[in-house]
């Protein structure tokens, strides 16, 4: 049987993460899906995908955006239409897959994420919640751009999920790539990413693109899933995690932001790395 949505998912020698995540999808109650993994990993190890209906594709690691063209490419030589990219640092519940196509059907001319939670144990101000509070955190719902400073940020993060206050499906400013989902006509109408970026950014870049020819970005908070935050570069918060992200965060100034943004980003890039290169902790990657 034909599958119309691709599940595109990255992984970077983190494979515990990715077990998992495959095991939540063996769970799904509804197998509509074809799984897509680029595995960018250094060290690649066998990957066992049971019955899952999947391809690995064993790649050179040029980033994340080179792994999911990579993984559109493969979609499209199946004559699949919807995309799915997901993290692999993720869990859901085994009725994720059959929102994913109802929300393929009720979005079909947007691109649309859901609510994203912490997973249990991987919040970022640990000491705030109690024992309650975990697993009903929100760590994206729905996304925002400061274009005083081309910062993107996510609506409702680090606040305890009330049910209340997130549950209305609404137009957004931007899409994270932990859960991104759009068809073959935005693919067409846009292109593929943009793998100038080699992580993080990314997603806000091709939000940026999607907006530009006036397609919506739409939040679906009935799609959720708990997120094992920033698995693949040491923890939120770590040396690399903050290189990266500098890096990427320059590039998508200098591509969306105003000419006055883009020289005050740039002038905190350059005194950010003059003060970490003494300390040999950041290099300069353009």
């Amino acid at each position: 049987m034909k599958k119309h949505i691709s599940i595109i998912t990255i992984v970077y020698e983190n494979y515990t993460v990715l077990e998992e995540f495959i095991d939540c999808l063996k769970q799904q109650n509804k197998q509509n899906f074809y799984l897509v993994i680029a595995d960018l990993s250094k060290n690649k190890k066998n990957i066992n995908i049971g019955d899952l209906e999947a391809t690995v594709l064993r790649l050179e690691n040029k980033g994340y955006a080179h792994g999911v063209n990579e993984g559109l490419k493969k979609s499209l030589s199946l004559g699949i239409d919807n995309f799915c990219v997901i993290n692999d640092d993720v869990e859901f519940k085994d009725d994720f897959t059959e929102k994913l196509e109802s929300g393929f059907e009720k979005y079909k001319n947007a691109a649309f994420s859901g609510k994203i939670y912490y997973a249990k144990g991987y919040e970022f101000h640990k000491e705030r919640y109690t024992q309650n509070d975990l697993g009903n955190v929100i760590w994206y719902a729905g996304g925002d751009v400061d274009w005083k400073n081309a910062w993107t940020k996510h609506i409702g993060v680090d606040e305890v999920d009330n049910k209340d206050k997130f549950n209305t499906s609404e137009n957004t400013d931007f899409l994270t790539g932990c859960l991104f989902c759009f068809n073959k006509n935005i693919l067409e109408k846009v292109g593929f990413w943009d793998e100038k970026y080699f992580l993080y950014y990314e997603d806000a870049d091709y939000s940026e693109r999607i907006k530009k020819i006036n397609i919506p970005l739409i939040y679906a908070p009935e799609l959720a899933i708990w997120h094992k935050n920033a698995q693949s570069t040491g923890g939120s918060g770590s040396l690399l995690h903050q290189n990266l992200q500098k890096k990427a965060h320059l590039r998508f100034a200098l591509k969306h932001a105003p000419w006055r943004v883009k020289m005050h980003v740039l002038k905190n890039y350059i005194i950010s790395i003059v003060y970490y290169s003494s300390f040999n902790k950041f290099k300069i990657i353009f």
